[in-house]
């Protein structure tokens, strides 16, 4: 499978008309085992995103689409007494998937969206009392709108802190668009999306991008590039010690995409912002200057050179 990510690239795009860019990223945080924030606005081809990942890897899909009124058990299930023999049997919930997308997951309420949480870091749900693991490979996908939208919250520090990448597709060209209308009057493109891998064989690769060698001195880098956001002057809180292992699974996953059993400082420094940027508080006083605290750091931390 030395050529999945390319495999499932050619397949996505099928769907996602000029944003190969942002595709070939969330392929690398699925190699990688993180879960996937998509923030942009609505209709810009989010959901048909992660449709079209799921496909192409062979994945288990289930969609939630976010209201007030989800509950947590819609997520994790829930147990129904059975007369006949006076037990309680689990009833699964939406989260018994290898990928959940949770559609406009800031429309939920607090309590719903930290259902998640088990989840996500864990990899189980607790029904009262009872540990029920979720299928693997298991990732999820969210979608929200910006925080200005109607009807919407902030996801929570500590939610944001378990996706691994925060990405945004944006609106397409005009020459995209109008290959969007051609494709869409054809037919529907995501039918001719087809699968390309297994979870079995997702989880194989997985296991490979986690093997990819990461030298002492790029380690170093990374850690000094996450240290450097917590002492910035515009950051009230800085990158967390799972930004750092982000942050080194994303490279690695890159390394390995390229072909390489090694990371070297570049893998690094693509995807570092995409990785980090959404952990990070920044101050009044840098949300009022539109800091762009990753683009700083990566500009004042020397990157190591590899012998």
């Amino acid at each position: 499978m030395d050529n999945l990510a390319l495999q499932v690239l050619s397949q996505v795009r099928k769907a996602v008309v000029g944003k190969d860019e942002v595709v070939s990223k969330a392929i690398l945080a699925v190699l990688a085992g993180g879960h996937i924030l998509m923030e942009d606005i609505p209709g810009v081809g989010k959901t048909t995103l992660a449709v079209a990942l799921s496909k192409a890897l062979g994945l288990t899909c289930h969609r939630v689409q976010f209201t007030p009124d989800v509950m947590p058990s819609d997520l994790t299930g829930f147990s129904v007494y059975q007369k006949e023999t006076g037990e309680l049997r689990y009833q699964p919930g939406s989260l018994l998937c290898n990928l959940f997308l949770a559609d406009e997951l800031n429309r939920a309420t607090a309590r719903t969206q930290s259902a998640l949480l088990e989840a996500m870091e864990e990899g189980q749900v607790t029904v009262d009392g009872v540990s029920h693991p979720v299928p693997q490979p298991f990732l999820v996908m969210a979608t929200q709108n910006p925080a200005g939208a109607s009807g919407t919250q902030s996801l929570p520090d500590s939610q944001l802190d378990r996706f691994m990448v925060k990405l945004s597709l944006g609106y397409p060209g005009a020459e995209d668009e109008v290959e969007m209308l051609r494709r869409k009057g054809a037919g529907d493109p995501m039918g001719e999306v087809e699968q390309v891998a297994t979870a079995r064989e997702l989880a194989q690769v997985r296991e490979q991008v986690g093997s990819v060698f990461l030298k002492e001195e790029v380690a170093g880098y990374i850690v000094s590039l996450v240290a450097a956001t917590r002492s910035h002057s515009a950051v009230a809180q800085g990158g967390s010690p799972r930004a750092t292992l982000a942050v080194a699974a994303m490279a690695r996953a890159r390394a390995w995409v390229l072909g390489r059993d090694y990371v070297l400082p570049e893998d690094v420094s693509i995807i570092f912002e995409d990785t980090v940027a959404h952990r990070l508080i920044l101050t009044g006083r840098g949300r009022q200057e539109g800091r762009n605290v990753c683009a700083e750091v990566l500009g004042s931390v020397k990157a190591p050179r590899l012998s």
